[in-house]
């Protein structure tokens, strides 16, 4: 059933003559592209229905070609079979390229495509109250399926065959000359070599389909025939959520020739980032006890995937190091940061600020390298979760919008004012969208609240001035309550958290990038290293919850066939009016004090300096509510959870937090 564009009307070429409708144009990209956006090379031509400076959907979905192709990734043998891995890609190009159009390409690279293995997830409770070790079984893929395809539009594992076209990539960019190239990663599917969760084998495959786009690599059929991508121009755009947009953030890092763009959605930049924190082993939201290994087993989803990649897969579980959690050789291999200096491409960068399985530090942290490189860039912050930005009910239509003239720009070199607008669009409440020049937002700047202790069994303060006089502050770790039970009465004392609390604020207050906490503090009589922060706001409100629930009602953006319609069920935000709500939260080992490269233990009982940043984030404190920082050592859902009864003390003179406030310190009152 063909069904209908809200925002356009969908005109098939073999139906109504295209000159009564659209102009067909010869777009030379050269001439196109103001100078020194793409580089020479990417002067080839290719002709598309142009109107009102962007694509038009006159191909037909309906008739679009697929084809299976087997990417040599040359020089790479990760399963050590005396071959070089290859990658299945399939693809989906209008029909028109069998007779000469040559079309772009958006590319999505992905493990996940043939589903995912159970896996057991390591023992976190080290406090020996569960002797047989508590398991976490989690099908990671069924949790993903909304998050990359959107409800309605999500699938199962294929194990054999094709992956299916799922989300709106094929329905909306297809019909508007583009071809769409699903890549199966080393390891999963129909490709060989073995995961490694993040090492320069998985970055090398769709980097190799790339080269293949160009000209530059061997592609095969099912039989062995060669086959080549005449009907490529070049210019690939790739995109993803989680694992595929953080492919597309690897493989922009090898500066690759002809990727003009990424798209990386809730996309990893650091490992390390994912599974550490400042020395600490820590879980990505959700996921206790996950790490590269587990992981690595998720994805192995090609034929005799355990015995060929068996022996790599340890060696993961041994190297990731789950005891001391320091950054190491094994860390740097899987950081991106680090090769920021080789991106040819313009980056398009979303993140969710209640996202804490991918946290939006990943987001933040490859956005500032990008901007010392001088990188085009453009970013969306939103209040949601691990999320695709377009399945929000009310931002679908914007999202197309920017993403459809974001790829016209870069892979069709049409003007159509893309970088002229807004650098930024953030939510900073529940559908509270405003576009801003660049983030953190202008006019951000460092605002320092110091605490002191309390007085009468009641919660510390926090404020602009130092305290007088000095009092040390304990606490004793324990590790069965969450962070959110120990951040609720913060004027009630608490045997197990200290709690500095601002006056009322009396107005609005924006916070809009990373806070930074500081804390002199000693640890004597147990085994957890940890040093939690929390940044809470005390004050009643409703406020973006971090969850979705989706509509009943479709929405169709693109061109459907049968089994795949073309329309979507969308999202709204959970709300949930409560007292407080953790902004943002940051951890410690805090025998990583100076770096998180080397350990270095802790004398028993002796203070120390301790300073480490907090998740970055966009978010309002209303006016009338206060600013909490709550100290904690374990933190439930994110750390390893040793014995109880580590106590901790705190000289609150000693301590303060640094926030990123729009307007700097004048703001807060």
């Amino acid at each position: 059933m063909q069904h209908i564009d809200r925002w356009c009307q969908f005109s098939q070429p073999h139906g109504v003559s295209l000159k009564n409708r659209w102009r067909t144009v010869l777009i030379a990209l050269a001439v196109a592209v103001p100078s020194g956006v793409l580089p020479a090379a990417a002067a080839r031509s290719a002709v598309a229905a142009i109107e009102n400076g962007e694509t038009q959907p006159v191909y037909s979905r309906a008739e679009a070609l697929r084809e299976t192709v087997f990417v040599e990734v040359a020089g790479v043998d990760s399963d050590s079979d005396g071959r070089s891995d290859r990658v299945a890609v399939e693809i989906m190009r209008p029909k028109e390229t069998a007779s000469g159009l040559k079309v772009p390409v958006i590319m999505e690279a992905s493990p996940y495509y043939a589903g995912g293995n159970e896996v057991t997830n390591h023992v976190v409770d080290l406090d020996g109250s569960d002797p047989a070790g508590m398991e976490y079984r989690r099908d990671k893929f069924d949790d993903l399926r909304e998050e990359m395809f959107g409800a309605d539009e999500s699938t199962g594992g294929f194990r054999t065959g094709t992956p299916p076209f799922r989300g709106y990539y094929d329905n909306y960019f297809v019909p508007r000359g583009y071809a769409v190239a699903l890549v199966e990663n080393v390891g999963s599917g129909r490709s060989t070599g073995c995961p490694t969760t993040g090492l320069e084998n998985e970055t090398a495959g769709p980097k190799a389909v790339i080269d293949w786009l160009n000209g530059r690599a061997r592609g095969y059929d099912a039989q062995g025939a060669p086959v080549r991508a005449g009907w490529s121009t070049g210019n690939v755009g790739m995109i993803g959520v989680s694992y595929n947009g953080t492919l597309a953030n690897a493989v922009a890092a090898t500066g690759v020739e002809g990727l003009k763009t990424i798209v990386p959605i809730a996309a990893i930049s650091s490992w390390y980032d994912y599974y550490r924190a400042n020395g600490g082993v820590l879980a990505p939201g959700g996921f206790q006890g996950e790490d590269t290994d587990v992981l690595a087993r998720y994805v192995l989803t090609r034929q005799d995937g355990p015995r060929v990649c068996g022996a790599l897969l340890d060696r993961l579980g041994r190297d990731q190091d789950r005891v001391t959690g320091d950054y190491s050789a094994f860390w740097e291999r899987r950081d991106y940061l680090g090769d920021a200096d080789e991106v040819r491409a313009s980056v398009f960068v979303v993140a969710g600020l209640n996202d804490w399985n991918v946290k939006a530090k990943q987001s933040v942290q490859w956005w500032n390298a990008l901007a010392r490189r001088g990188v085009p860039r453009k970013i969306w912050l939103h209040q949601g979760p691990h999320f695709n930005p377009f399945s929000y009910a009310r931002r679908n239509a914007e999202w197309l919008r920017q993403l459809h003239h974001w790829f016209d720009f870069f892979l069709y070199g049409l003007r159509n004012g893309i970088l002229d607008e807004p650098r930024a669009d953030v939510e900073s409440g529940p559908d509270q969208w405003a576009t801003h020049a660049s983030w953190p937002l202008p006019g951000t700047r460092r605002a320092r609240l110091r605490l002191s202790a309390g007085e009468g069994g009641r919660s510390g303060g926090l404020g602009p001035d130092r305290a007088r006089g000095r009092a040390v502050e304990s606490f004793t770790d324990q590790s069965a309550r969450t962070a959110e039970r120990l951040a609720e009465n913060p004027d009630t004392a608490d045997p197990n958290r200290l709690a500095y609390v601002s006056d009322p604020l009396p107005r609005d207050a924006r916070l809009s990038g990373t806070p930074r906490v500081r804390l002199r503090a000693a640890f004597e009589g147990g085994r957890s290293p940890y040093l939690t922060a929390l940044l809470v706001d005390y004050g009643t409100a409703t406020r973006a919850s971090g969850n979705v629930v989706y509509g009943t009602t479709p929405v169709c953006y693109g061109q459907g066939v049968p089994g795949d319609t073309g329309c979507a069920r969308l999202a709204e935000h959970v709300t949930v009016t409560a007292p407080f709500k953790i902004v943002t939260r940051g951890w410690l080992d805090v025998r990583n004090r100076h770096s998180a490269s080397r350990t270095e233990p802790l004398r028993e009982g002796r203070f120390y300096d301790f300073a480490f940043d907090l998740e970055p984030g966009d978010y309002v404190v209303k006016a009338g509510h206060r600013l909490g920082v709550v100290v904690i050592s374990t933190d439930h859902d994110f750390t390893l959870r040793l014995p109880a009864g580590t106590r901790v003390s705190v000289d609150p003179a000693a301590g303060s937090v640094d926030l990123p406030v729009v307007g700097g310190r004048d703001a807060l009152g």
